[in-house]
């Protein structure tokens, strides 16, 4: 598979917007976080916003690539600043019992949260790929968890698999794809989630599938994806997203999986209109003849439940 780090290789072996024009775009089943926790044989889903996710399951409260700052940036002056406040409040978050990292990029790996979540749930699980635990060590973190690409870990109720990704990493100019990247499956009870992390449509998406799959939900991201000739290598688009999903629950035609639409609508990242990514995500669901209540495209703050 292309873009793989040589360094994590290496390694191993040794504007502001208001809510109105997203919500209009959400459907969901109307719930939010603040409401009561799912059922024993249910898994909620809740969109805190870009690609951070509340998933709870059988008492368990797992989060992926946190971000609850005002900017994506090494710095609070300048970057791309939330267009849309984080759908759950800090403050508001139950025990947070693991948190996932798909890559070390400011929207993904958030310094000011790490640390927020590393003084208030100092017991937390980490899984991160390889080459970011020592971006969690240094700042305290205890309980991590480094995997490569199709490495697979359980620590406790919680078992995870990590899957490849078509994208690359970095904090500064020097250190540009030296620690990996990656999707993650995570399994919880009978329920299996897909999270993509950040990714271009690549090969790997059918194989991931039938290693681990079915899933019940596949969050994949929608948006940061103009100009197309800069971003393709890196970033899908809607219609691309839509693809992946079709890949990843090929062999499985009578099991639901709900794809929930991550990475868009809260940071200003690319040059496509903000609310653009739901509006051609609906449209290529439609074309392709999928299952219209299996699309989620949840406002902030909203939750998806599947139940079993």
């Amino acid at each position: 598979m292309s873009r793989r780090p040589a360094a994590a290789l290496n390694h191993r072996q040794q504007v502001s917007l208001s809510p109105e024009p997203l919500a209009r775009h959400a459907h969901s089943d109307g719930q939010t976080a603040h409401g009561p926790g799912p059922a024993a044989n249910a898994l909620a889903v809740t969109w805190i916003g870009h690609s951070t996710f509340l998933i709870q399951c059988n008492s368990l409260n797992i989060l992926t690539d946190p971000i609850w700052s005002r900017r994506a940036s090494p710095v609070s002056f300048a970057g791309p600043e939330r267009l849309m406040p984080p759908g759950v409040p800090f403050d508001s978050l139950p025990e947070i019992h693991a948190a996932f990292i798909s890559h070390d990029h400011y929207d993904h790996l958030d310094d000011a949260t790490v640390c927020r979540l590393i003084d208030r749930f100092p017991r937390m699980q980490w899984f991160v790929p390889l080459g970011v635990v020592a971006f969690l060590h240094r700042r305290g973190a205890t309980n991590v968890a480094e995997l490569d690409w199709w490495n697979e870990l359980s620590i406790g109720p919680i078992s995870a698999q990590c899957t490849p990704a078509q994208h690359f990493s970095g904090r500064f100019p020097w250190d540009r794809d030296s620690t990996l990247w990656c999707g993650w499956v995570i399994r919880v009870g009978d329920f299996r989630v897909f999270f993509a992390g950040d990714t271009a449509l690549h090969t790997e998406f059918r194989s991931i599938a039938e290693r681990y799959g079915p899933f019940d939900v596949a969050i994949l991201p929608i948006g940061a994806y103009e100009p197309r000739w800069f971003m393709r290598p890196v970033h899908m688009d809607p219609v691309e997203s839509v693809t992946a999903y079709q890949q990843l629950t090929a062999g499985t035609p009578g099991r639901d999986c709900v794809m929930i639409a991550s990475h868009w609508g809260t940071f200003r990242l690319t040059d496509e209109p903000l609310d653009e990514p739901p509006v051609l995500a609906r449209a290529a669901w439609t074309n392709s003849g999928l299952n219209e209540q299996m699309l989620a495209i949840l406002a902030h703050g909203q939750r998806r439940v599947v139940k079993r």
